[in-house]
């Protein structure tokens, strides 16, 4: 986190100089008080009551002010610092591979961003300067009731430790209370989002009540949470009020028996008696302050482990350029996830500029990780895959990307026009090259007769458009890119058949010219392609054009008569 602060060093040093300097004037007052008395009420001076009165009215003046700008720069200091750290810790987000992502849960991530962030808000806005500020006014408020009188110094600091023994009790116990509240709120929360989110299954089956019971027992649950917190607070407060009175009142007699001896002023006394907030009041913050603490100090320590995770994909030093079209090959490929079983094992083929490609199999039989790997998404742990003899390790990332594009099967769009989108693909193009794009498909159009055409706002993840009109987006942004090897994963199995057939035909425009890796899970598709991979466990068991292979009666031919079967059921049977 030092690190961090580092760019904002300059704020963060005039924010503890102010910190010291409001301080300083909370001090000041009762000395001035008891100049006052002992200079200006006891004698019967005017002079030096009317200096004491308008040094009063100075330092609270001062005080004003250098509270007002504490704020303000504190809170310049920590907005600054959330808004480089979120950005930071976004970033790093981008360039994890992934098999992060495939690890990790998007709620947690994103409680990274929000919760977590919160915290620290918490911490660099408040917190730190409080914490400084109630150790500092503590320290000083000791020294200062020392020079002004030990023995009645002595007497205040008895008082302390049952007030800092009450608050070490009342840390623990209320940090157990408060997570317990936290845990109890979620509970009750999630317990009300289910009912809502699954009203229709509930009044389906008619179990309103049921619902109703369950979500008033989390509610019972958090009452008693919240109570056993107050029970606590109840303990606690009145413990250092208690305190805090006593020590007055000892102050005030043995005060009184002092100045009666003349071993120490009114004026004295009475600062004293001021001065107990400023003994009691610091260790009382503390305790509160040091939950806070805790807190932020554990938000840090997961965005610190979240930007010390390092990318599995990154890019070599001395990284050499792809050239424009070429050979994309795999060489020998293994992979496992983890410590999983192997998910490829000893994978060769190679894909020439121009040819399409199907690769088919059952469910895990690896294609999916194969395309991965072609493009680089992961990295094998045995092999190589090679863009025109370069081993994609040793090539750029960013000419990787603009060399291999990957077409998922259903378009992921963001909360942006349609222009944006497509344009993701090459961020750097104009708008009338974005339209080419979308001309040369064939699917100027379509998008024509949106409300605002290109320009219509989609909402998050294209909710806003149909299936076949984000998978249209998809392929104009890859039409953008201008891609060697483009990588589909059936970009028509989820779509209906008015769908199917315009972005089929968008899709045969898009492909033309360039090498095509398709994962088919139609085999309509495969006896489209050039040459078909049959996948098994892992392994490469076929390949060849449909024809042949469906000749060889092998596995592929087994895969085509199962599925013409499905799709035509009644084929051959008497009618």
């Amino acid at each position: 986190m030092a690190a961090m602060l580092k760019p904002h060093r300059r704020g963060v040093a005039l924010g503890i100089l102010l910190v010291v300097l409001y301080t300083a004037t909370l001090l000041a007052g009762p000395v001035i008080v008891r100049y006052a008395i002992d200079n200006g009420l006891t004698p019967g001076d005017p002079a030096a009551l009317w200096r004491a009165v308008a040094a009063y009215a100075a330092v609270a003046a001062l005080g004003y002010g250098a509270f007002r700008a504490q704020i303000l720069v504190v809170t310049r200091v920590g907005e600054g610092f959330l808004r480089d750290l979120r950005v930071r810790v976004f970033d790093h987000l981008q360039s994890l591979s992934l098999g992060f992502y495939e690890k990790e849960k998007a709620g947690v991530l994103i409680s990274r961003m929000t919760s977590d962030i919160d915290e620290l808000r918490k911490l660099v806005q408040g917190t730190l300067f409080d914490f400084v500020s109630s150790v500092l006014l503590l320290v000083l408020s000791v020294g200062v009731l020392v020079w002004m009188s030990p023995t009645l110094a002595l007497l205040c600091l008895a008082a302390l430790p049952p007030v800092v023994a009450a608050s070490i009790w009342f840390r623990r116990r209320s940090s157990r209370a408060y997570l317990a509240v936290r845990d109890r709120v979620g509970e009750t929360l999630s317990a009300a989002q289910e009912g809502i989110s699954g009203v229709r299954v509930v009044q389906a089956f008619g179990r309103e009540e049921e619902l109703a019971g369950r979500f008033s027992r989390h509610n019972e649950r958090l009452l008693g949470a919240y109570l056993g917190s107050v029970r606590i607070n109840v303990r606690y407060f009145p413990v250092v009020e208690f305190t805090g009175i006593a020590a007055t009142a000892g102050v005030l007699v043995a005060g009184g028996l002092l100045v009666a001896r003349d071993a120490v002023t009114l004026g004295t006394v009475a600062a004293f008696v001021l001065y107990l907030r400023n003994l009691f009041d610091p260790v009382e913050d503390l305790s509160f302050l040091y939950d806070d603490v805790q807190s932020a100090g554990a938000a840090m320590t997961k965005i610190s482990g979240l930007l010390d995770t390092k990318p599995e994909i990154s890019q070599r030093p001395n990284v050499v350029d792809l050239p424009p079209r070429a050979k994309l090959a795999a060489e020998n490929l293994s992979f496992s996830y983890g410590d999983g079983p192997p998910a490829l094992r000893g994978v060769s083929l190679d894909v020439a500029p121009g040819e399409r490609l199907a690769l088919v199999g059952p469910t895990g039989a690896g294609k999916s990780t194969l395309v991965k790997l072609l493009a680089r998404l992961y990295d094998p742990d045995g092999g190589r895959v090679t863009f025109g003899g370069v081993d994609l390790r040793d090539a750029r990332l960013d000419a990787l990307r603009r060399r291999i594009s990957v077409v998922p099967q259903e378009g992921f769009l963001f909360n942006a026009t349609v222009r944006e989108n497509i344009r993701l693909g090459r961020p750097s193009a104009s708008d009338s090259e974005v339209e080419n794009a979308v001309r040369n498909l064939g699917i100027g159009g379509h998008f024509s007769r949106l409300p605002a055409g290109l320009d219509t706002l989609v909402a998050a993840r294209g909710t806003t458009l149909s299936a076949g009109e984000r998978q249209l987006v998809s392929l104009a942004r890859a039409a953008l890119a201008d891609p060697a090897v483009l990588v589909l994963d059936e970009a028509t199995s989820s779509l209906d058949p008015g769908a199917e057939a315009l972005v089929q035909a968008a899709l045969e425009k898009v492909t033309r010219g360039r090498a095509v890796i398709s994962i088919a899970h139609r085999l309509s598709t495969a006896a489209r392609a050039d040459r078909v991979a049959v996948m098994e466990q892992g392994r490469l068991v076929e390949m060849g054009p449909h024809e042949e292979l469906l000749q060889r009666g092998g596995r592929y031919a087994t895969l085509w008569s199962s599925w013409t079967d499905q799709k035509h059921p009644n084929a051959g049977r008497p009618r």
